[in-house]
């Protein structure tokens, strides 16, 4: 039921609200004894007139009424998680709406994941599946969207402590297989010394004194064995308590170096940006931690243990790894798969190739080399070039610039100038060389006269029928051009004066023909005029006379001349 206010009322109510937010009055109070803000609008305050609470002003309404969902901690808690593979129920007969397949309730036939059976449980109603256990949680947002939905960390903590210990236990017995093995190694060696001593005393009677003192000394010996098989072993029970200790981590912020701090060296080495403090020496790189150049650049290299970064640049492997760098983006560029950081093996694998065929292509080229033009260094002692010749004297004098060529004292001889094709080669049958002969500004061979530089030499008998397929072709433009004539007379004699043909000034014509032919002119004129009069049987002459033709002429009508309204 709406309560209305009167004038004066709803006046107070406006006085007291903005008293009430202007902290001169109190606020106003819930049901539950709490001040209500009184910045907070009035439509919030209001309760509406469907609700069944009290309609004095509160904030209660506004709160989540249906709160059915529980938190995830509660589920986890009271361990009410799905319980994976469980089954309820197991029926013995197949049941209307189960699996077609398996006859379980709790899935369909497109879901199931038993294997496909030849005759389903719909037919057959034996092994019928259990039904599965289906459990269903209504989770807030959180509890939906949770990563560890489901965890049991006190489980997966036991399953952690399991597998080491197995991992431990599995140690032991190795490190013990090892020591039993070391001890038999010990053993038998000791059988090995004490036959070989016996042997030495049977056949060495004479000397039982010194067998007697060797005897004395292996028992040393097993002494001193018991006693360092004493300390093996508190040596591995001292690495088995070093083994659970937590060592302290050096330089682990961000994925650095990981370590202990006994590991750490000793830096009693000067560091390198300390051998020089001159602030022109050596550049030093602190992110890089480099310093290519030698910071001691006047110190005897003996005397010093410190050349720069370049210095070991250029020893070792780095050249190689240079070359073969550059070697691979050559190969990369010309379409060759091969790549140093992608591929470093396959890379380095073919570039070994690749010296070695160069090598030997080398070899290859300087061998056919010496065999063309021999070797004048490794020439025999019948070779040799005579003394008289090596010390002897001559009359010529010849000068030189200052870049060692000759100014002076040798003719000049002009040599031809050579083809670009090889000479006195001949292929393909042929008995000429490329060039012998020359027609229509083209080269060819003079054997077969054929232009082409890969053709098959074919003899006179080509030659022949060259000139045949020559012969033809001018035959077939002769008579080409003969029928091309003859068609032009024949369509001369064909044409008819009235096609626009000249005629001749002494032409005669009959003034009784010419006077008719004008008066059939009229009367065609007349039936274009009125075609619709026209009988349909009409006899028309196809030949034209010379007077028809001079009658059309007269009468035609010439739009284009300016006098004809004065005709």
């Amino acid at each position: 039921m709406v309560v209305f206010k009167s004038r004066q009322d709803h006046k107070k109510t406006i006085e007291l609200e903005k008293a009430r937010k202007a902290g001169l009055a109190p606020a106003e109070i819930d049901e539950d004894g709490k001040e209500i803000n009184p910045h907070t609008p009035q439509f919030l305050n209001l309760v509406p007139w469907y609700s069944s609470r009290s309609k004095n002003p509160s904030l209660k309404h506004q709160k989540k009424w249906k709160n059915n969902s529980a938190p995830l901690d509660d589920h986890t808690e009271k361990n009410s998680w799905y319980d994976r593979g469980a089954k309820t129920h197991q029926a013995e007969k197949f049941r209307k709406g189960s699996c077609q397949n398996c006859g379980s309730m709790s899935h369909g036939v497109k879901s199931c994941t038993e294997r496909p059976r030849k005759v389903g449980a719909r037919f057959t109603s034996k092994k019928i599946a259990a039904d599965e256990k289906i459990e269903s949680f209504e989770l807030d947002y959180d509890g939906k969207r949770d990563r560890w939905n489901g965890c049991d960390p006190l489980e997966h903590h036991r399953r952690v402590v399991e597998r080491h210990e197995a991992q431990e236990e599995a140690r032991k017995k190795y490190l013990k297989k090892q020591k039993i093995k070391k001890l038999e190694e010990k053993l038998n060696k000791k059988l090995e010394e004490r036959n070989y001593k016996k042997l030495e005393e049977k056949l060495n009677k004479k000397l039982e004194k010194k067998l007697n003192n060797s005897r004395t000394s292996d028992e040393d010996e097993e002494d001193e064995e018991d006693d360092s098989r004493v300390d093996e072993a508190k040596v591995d029970e001292s690495r088995q308590m070093d083994f659970a200790k937590v060592e302290k981590r050096v330089r682990t912020t961000g994925g650095g170096s990981t370590g202990t701090v006994r590991n750490l060296r000793i830096r009693e080495d000067t560091a390198k940006y300390l051998l020089n403090l001159d602030l022109n020496s050596a550049h030093y790189d602190p992110k890089s931690r480099s310093m290519r150049e030698d910071p001691l650049p006047d110190v005897d290299p003996n005397d010093k243990f410190y050349l720069g970064d370049n210095h070991c640049r250029n020893s070792g492997q780095a050249l190689e790894f240079k070359q073969m760098n550059i070697h691979s983006w050559e190969a990369f560029e010309k379409g060759h798969d091969m790549h140093t950081e992608a591929a470093p093996s396959q890379a380095d694998f073919l570039y070994k190739n690749f010296k070695i065929a160069k090598e030997k292509l080398k070899s290859q080229t300087k061998d056919s080399i010496m065999r063309k033009y021999g070797n004048a260094a490794a020439a025999t002692k019948g070779d040799e070039i005579p003394m008289e010749l090596l010390l002897g004297q001559s009359e010529r004098q010849v000068e030189y610039d200052r870049a060692g060529r000759i100014i002076k004292g040798q003719e000049v001889v002009i040599l031809p100038p050579k083809s670009k094709y090889e000479e006195d080669v001949l292929t393909n049958n042929h008995t000429s060389v490329w060039g012998s002969w020359w027609k229509d500004h083209q080269c060819g061979y003079i054997c077969c006269k054929q232009t082409f530089r890969n053709s098959y030499c074919t003899g006179s008998a080509g030659i022949e029928a060259a000139e045949a397929v020559l012969d033809l072709m001018k035959a077939n433009i002769e008579d080409k051009e003969a029928s091309k004539e003859s068609t032009k007379n024949v369509g001369e004699k064909k044409r008819m004066a009235t096609w626009g043909t000249d005629v001749g000034e002494d032409l005669e014509l009959n003034e009784e023909k010419l006077a008719n032919a004008l008066k059939k002119e009229d009367e065609r004129k007349r039936e274009e005029k009125d075609e619709r009069k026209r009988k349909y049987n009409v006899k028309y002459n196809n030949e034209v006379t010379q007077e028809e033709i001079e009658a059309y002429r007269v009468k035609r009508v010439r739009h284009e001349d300016p006098m004809k309204g004065f005709l």
